[in-house]
């Protein structure tokens, strides 16, 4: 009996030594794909992980961005009126002076001036903090990855953050001034010729406010301004700002050199002037529907239907309503303004990519490359 077993297995060696290893590699072969299949659904619960992390840090930067802007607003508002005091001349024509016409010429250039440059300061003001805090919003979200090997490369202390959002004081300040300057030279350019009396439409505004814009927006200064709203980069940053190379520089100075070439990059990036174009044309859109509701004239119940680009009033009528548009612009929130920016679908996909360009790590890169 044993003879015959053993002579059978014999025979059939072969087919046995097959069989166990395709018995023994099926098992291997198994094993590995469950060991596969967990390190997978692993790594995929930890990028989800990542995933969601990421977004609730972002989410969470944006609604800051918001309230940053919306706290800023009363100071700006009362360094704009600092510097075109129109109240005076409103002041002033109470009392019926004997220059009374050179006055309203006056508060006829301010009070356009006034009100432009509160659109573009705002403007400018949503997008360029909305690079600043999306850019240190991706250092710190780095800084707050405990296995990142470059660490101390991204690391931005709170020194340094202070010092680099203390550099949004430039638009605010020199920016602010510099802008009053070019504004105020379009404006007169433009309306100075116009008399008091001579009546104005929706349309003949529409127009002045465009081509003032092309003067503002298209000027050439300082290096800046090769088409759209390129040339408003030199209010937005200080060109002579960065420390020289040459010198010695602390660990936290190196790192605010590069925060500062990075929001320049941005700052001068074609992404950002669409942005901030698309941001222009909303607040100059919203600025026109605001003045044409001074435009419907009071009539009876049964003419309702009116034709607001065929109303003229007087040059001297629209300057007061033009002149306090500016707490409108730039008033307390909610400000329908600056809210319709913060939802536009441009300023927050840019933001999007923003924080995603700076809060990926070296190996984020790798992957997508």
């Amino acid at each position: 009996m044993l003879r015959e077993i053993w002579g059978f297995l014999k025979r059939h060696r072969r087919k046995f030594f097959v069989t166990g290893a395709m018995i023994g590699g099926g098992v291997l072969l198994y094993r590995y794909a469950v060991a596969k299949v967990k390190e997978l659904q692993e790594k995929e619960a930890a990028d989800c992980l990542t995933h969601a992390r990421r977004q609730h840090h972002f989410d969470s930067n944006q609604r800051t961005c918001n309230m940053t802007v919306l706290s800023m607003l009363p100071s700006l508002r009362e360094s704009l009126m600092r510097a075109l005091n129109s109240e005076v001349l409103t002041s002033q024509l109470k009392t019926r002076p004997s220059n009374k016409v050179e006055i309203w010429e006056e508060l006829k250039i301010m009070s356009l001036t006034r009100t432009i440059v509160a659109v573009y300061i705002s403007a400018m003001l949503v997008v360029f903090l909305r690079v600043q805090l999306n850019i240190i919003a991706g250092y710190m979200y780095l800084d707050s990855l405990q296995n990142y090997s470059e660490k101390e490369s991204a690391t931005a202390t709170q020194k340094v953050q202070q010092k680099y959002l203390q550099s949004v004081q430039y638009l605010l300040g020199k920016g602010l001034v510099d802008l009053i300057a070019t504004v105020t030279k379009a404006v007169e350019l433009q309306v100075k010729s116009i008399p008091l009396k001579q009546g104005v439409s929706l349309q003949n505004i529409e127009e002045i406010f465009t081509t003032i814009r092309k003067e503002v927006e298209h000027s050439q200064q300082n290096g800046y301004g090769h088409g759209g709203t390129a040339a408003l980069s030199q209010y937005i940053l200080d060109k002579d700002s960065e420390k020289d190379e040459a010198c010695a520089l602390s660990t936290e100075e190196i790192v605010l050199v590069k925060l500062m070439r990075e929001t320049r990059d941005m700052v001068e990036s074609r992404d950002f002037h669409f942005v901030l174009g698309k941001c222009l044309d909303t607040m100059f859109s919203k600025l026109m529907d605001k003045i044409a509701e001074y435009f419907i004239p009071n009539t009876s119940s049964e003419q309702r239907t009116i034709n607001l680009h065929n109303v003229a009033v007087p040059l001297a009528k629209v300057i007061p309503v033009v002149n306090g548009l500016i707490h409108t612009v730039c008033g307390d929130a909610p400000n329908p303004f600056i809210q319709e920016l913060l939802v536009l679908e441009p300023v927050k996909d840019f933001a999007a990519n923003v924080y995603e360009a700076f809060s990926q790590t070296e190996e984020d890169k790798v992957d997508e490359s």
